[in-house]
């Protein structure tokens, strides 16, 4: 099995902080995700890119995969405790072999599946269940979408005989989908053996972290940096929403930190739609050039109060 090296599927140096793996990840997630890129080639590239996320986004994950990286081995697979293998065809994993190689069971299904789950993979004649991931973006969350999937299997026939089947199928996400969220297609799993029914496939929904917000329940932020003057004088800007732009006024004496909230333009929810909060960064500029140094200077000469006068005694 191939030694995956993570850092260079994301293009970031190992010793990379976790804002520039998230800043790395999101970009390639967008550039590769199949609906933006239109080739169906890219799907495998992009399930690359999530599992290398996935790994070096959590601190327990990354040190137990960089032991592996710097002894050139593998660590043991956990799959020998007696629970279902990660590569079943009854459960398609979200990761790759050489991910399960590491981390064992961690890409097992969730557990409170629905019973049919449990005995899908049993020897009886009912299809097998499938499970797999359906990556969406944020966007696609606000209305009800159709998507093309496809999915692989493996059949038996009346003979014996066991070949690999594919699927695929044009797939209504409903509006408001969330992260996790398990959709159920009865009977477009695997074909049952004689007249026995066939089994179901179950997506499960994994949002791609967007370019741009974050997620807060319902809600979703945004940074939005300012220079100094604009933070002091006030500004108007146009915001990027999910569905679009909006009207941005920024008041005066702004700091670091506001929060500013444009209603209804979060997530779908049941209860309606969330928020999205514009939080203010104000950005100095490079200040390397000459005549950009004097300017601060006189700045700082013509102000008279400066940002410590709680600190005077």
């Amino acid at each position: 099995m191939d030694f995956q090296d993570y850092y260079k599927i994301l293009s970031v140096a190992a010793d990379a902080d976790s804002e520039t793996i998230k800043t790395a990840y999101r970009k390639l997630a967008r550039k590769y995700h199949p609906d933006v890129s239109g080739h169906h080639e890219t799907e495998e590239e992009f399930k690359q890119i999530a599992e290398a996320y996935e790994v070096l986004k959590d601190p327990n994950k990354r040190a137990q995969y960089n032991q592996s990286r710097e002894s050139g081995e593998q660590a043991d697979s956990q799959g020998d405790s007696g629970q279902q293998s990660p590569q079943s065809p009854c459960h398609q994993g979200r990761f790759s072999g050489f991910f399960s190689s590491i981390f064992g069971g961690a890409q097992q299904p969730e557990q409170g599946v629905m019973a049919e789950d449990s005995s899908a993979c049993s020897a009886t004649s009912k299809g097998q269940d499938i499970e797999t991931d359906l990556q969406i973006f944020l966007e696609d969350t606000l209305t009800t979408t159709s998507k093309r999937i496809s999915y692989s299997f493996p059949h038996r026939d009346g003979l014996g005989r066991t070949s690999q089947v594919t699927k695929i199928l044009n797939v209504k996400i409903p509006q408001g989908a969330v992260d996790g969220q398990r959709i159920r297609l009865k009977g477009q799993g695997a074909q049952g053996l004689g007249d026995a029914p066939p089994g179901d496939l179950y997506l499960r929904i994994r949002l791609v972290p967007h370019s741009l917000f974050d997620i807060e329940a319902q809600d979703l932020t945004i940074i939005v940096p300012l220079a100094p003057w604009e933070a002091a004088l006030g500004t108007s800007l146009e915001l990027p929403t999910l569905s679009g732009k909006v009207k941005l006024q920024i008041p005066s004496n702004s700091q670091t930190g506001l929060r500013l909230r444009i209603k209804g333009h979060g997530l779908v929810h049941k209860g309606g739609q969330g928020d999205l909060y514009a939080v203010v960064k104000v950005v100095v500029p490079d200040s390397g050039s000459e005549e950009i140094r004097q300017y601060w200077q006189q700045q700082a000469g013509a102000t008279a109060a400066g940002p410590r006068m709680e600190w005077r005694g």
